[in-house]
């Protein structure tokens, strides 16, 4: 007997086999009822409504950080406005607290320069009350 006059079993068997692991293969996979259906569709609804409302809270925490940004970089700016007033006002002041300035202010308020140089002695008690030592 020749191995040609199998060839139509083996082709039946393999038909045969393929057929029922076909049928192996659907019964692992339950068949899908409505019930399940519908319980998945309000599992993808819930799901994607928990996904949205995730990224609309990320965008409102994004939008208060930039607003944040904002803020800090406005009152960074109005710091260093304050800082160079104040570095003005410092330089107005060094500058009218000069001995040149005040020697020009007393001046013009008819104060004259004195002559002789005069100085309190506060470790010596003075002769009379009212005199001042001069040294």
């Amino acid at each position: 007997m020749a191995i040609t006059s199998f060839a139509p079993a083996i082709t039946r068997s393999r038909q045969v086999i393929a057929a029922q692991g076909a049928k192996v293969a659907l019964k692992l996979v339950p068949e899908g009822t409505a019930d399940m259906q519908e319980s998945r569709k309000y599992f993808a609804k819930f799901v994607s409504a928990l996904g949205l409302l995730t990224l609309l809270f990320l965008l409102f925490i994004n939008t208060l950080l930039a607003q944040d940004a904002f803020t800090l970089s406005h009152l960074k700016q109005e710091a260093k406005m304050v800082s160079d007033e104040r570095e003005a006002i410092s330089r107005t002041m060094d500058n009218l607290s000069s001995p040149e300035q005040l020697a020009q202010a007393a001046t013009a308020l008819g104060m004259k320069p004195a002559t002789s140089s005069t100085y309190l002695t506060l470790d010596q008690p003075a002769s009379t009350p009212g005199t001042v030592n001069h040294g």
